[in-house]
């Protein structure tokens, strides 16, 4: 398979697909090594493993931030910070491994539960089969795989199509790091249904799955009995601008928000609401942010805004757009096409509600702008998709931030911050549609275990 550059389509290497026989001989060497427990590593060996691979990937940082850069096409500014956030979530993983415990479960409430102590123990889950996205090509696979070194599951991890480098130099060095070859794997191939018999194999543990919805609800329904799955989807970020705020400052954050690798995070900022009689202001600033970044090529640290991933999602994106100006939305910033991979920065001023951009995530490098009467509406606007991920609030007014925060409905709510915020160790999940489990690498591992309780009866001898 050709891995090319998402800025240009150059190759940059040819990398081999594995195959039907190459998965059996995957799922099999994990599914053997797991049954004999004499394998399990102790957990301060998986401590040990866990930070010589932080130190490995902190000596190769420089390198997989010009690969994020090449293969995903993410500005080379935004990759040095995916890279700092891998090797701190590798660390976080190190420690949370350190208190992840069992816990006691009380006897002697009952005459019939005296003389007992009873405890739950913590055991790997099984077998991961990790499915992820492009747009983190190095944390997302973090995300997914390092939990599962941490508590002892083996994992076959198989990354997109368009950016597996990362991946697979990464499993390079978690092997340098001393983790035997049966317990982190990938599968790189592009047939579909092989795609999904892996993630359906009834040897499968725990499926985790980043990506479109559409796959990732299709696979939750056809796992085997018993598979544990956590989805992460995305969603159409809605945030909500009070009166109270400052317009001057917060424009620079939603710009960020909005337009961070171009558009293609399932948090990005989608939908802004802002009161009617600030609207025409609040968008006159944002278009002028807006116009002002640099678009071009993501390895030039003078880059803000990449391409897109694939020259067929420019095409998507400029329908989109043209649907929603043929609808009454207004273009006040961008809209138009750079070449077949770039797409400009593009804020659009009420958008009809029936169109593409207000209804489903864009994914591109677009956010929408709309005018609002009360908060009642803004609220009931921003919670009206049946997506519900990450949302905002903006204003000085902390009833009305907090009131606000309270009644949307989202997973997380970010008060004078952009909804694409997020930290390593925080949860992370969609709700409804946008996704099923909670993310978040201490919240990972938790899923990656299994309880076991442990019950003791004494029979307590006469001196």
């Amino acid at each position: 398979m050709r891995v090319t550059q998402a800025y240009d389509g150059k190759t940059i290497c040819e990398i081999q697909l594995d195959d039907e026989a190459s998965l059996e001989q995957k799922l099999l060497r994990a599914d053997r090594f797991f049954r004999n427990r004499s394998n399990w590593l102790e957990r301060y060996r998986r401590i040990e493993i866990l930070k010589r691979l932080a130190r490995l990937v902190e000596r190769d940082s420089d390198a997989f931030s010009l690969l994020i850069a090449r293969e995903g096409g993410k500005p080379l500014v935004d990759s040095r910070v995916e890279v700092a956030r891998a090797i701190s979530g590798i660390e976080g993983a190190a420690s949370a491994l350190e208190g992840l415990a069992g816990t006691e479960i009380p006897m002697g409430l009952s005459q019939a539960s005296t003389d007992r102590l009873a405890f739950t123990t913590l055991e790997p889950i099984g077998i991961v089969a990790a499915i992820s996205a492009f747009n983190h090509p190095l944390n997302l696979i973090v995300h997914q795989v390092v939990p599962a070194i941490a508590t002892g599951c083996p994992v076959i991890v198989k990354p997109a199509n368009t950016t597996p480098l990362c991946c697979l130099r990464l499993i390079d060095l978690i092997r340098e790091a001393g983790l035997p070859e049966p317990l982190c794997e990938a599968f790189v191939v592009e047939d579909l249904s092989l795609a999904e018999r892996f993630a359906t194999d009834g040897r499968i543990a725990l499926l985790s799955f980043i990506g479109s919805a559409k796959v990732g609800w299709h696979l939750r329904s056809r796992v085997a009995a018993g598979t544990r799955v956590a989805l992460e989807h995305g969603g159409a970020a809605p945030v909500i601008i009070d009166r109270s705020a400052d317009l001057d400052a917060i424009v620079a954050p939603l710009v960020k928000g909005g337009f961070y690798h171009a558009g293609q995070v399932c948090v990005s900022v989608q939908r802004i609401y802002i009161r009617d009689e600030l609207k025409e202001q609040f968008a006159e600033l944002y278009a002028d942010r807006a116009r002002s970044l640099r678009v071009g090529d993501p390895s030039s640290a003078e880059t803000d805004v990449g391409p897109l991933i694939l020259p067929r999602e420019v095409v998507r994106v400029g329908e989109w757009v043209s649907e929603a100006e043929a609808g009454g939305g207004h273009v006040i910033a961008g809209g138009k096409r750079i070449s077949d991979r770039l797409y400009e920065p593009t804020v659009l001023l009420e958008p009809p509600p029936t169109a593409r951009v207000s209804r489903e995530e864009i994914f591109g490098p677009v956010v929408c702008i709309y005018g609002y009467a009360s908060l009642s509406e803004a609220v009931d606007r921003a919670n009206g998709l049946p997506y519900a991920f990450q949302a905002s609030i903006f204003g000085r007014d902390v009833d009305v931030a907090f009131g606000v925060a309270s009644r949307l409905d989202a997973s997380a709510v970010m008060i004078n911050d952009h909804t694409a915020f997020r930290t390593d160790w925080m949860p992370f999940a969609g709700r409804r549609q946008s996704g099923y489990g909670t993310g978040g690498i201490p919240y990972t591992m938790r899923d990656m275990t299994q309880q076991k309780m442990i019950v003791v009866k004494f029979n307590h001898l006469a001196g």
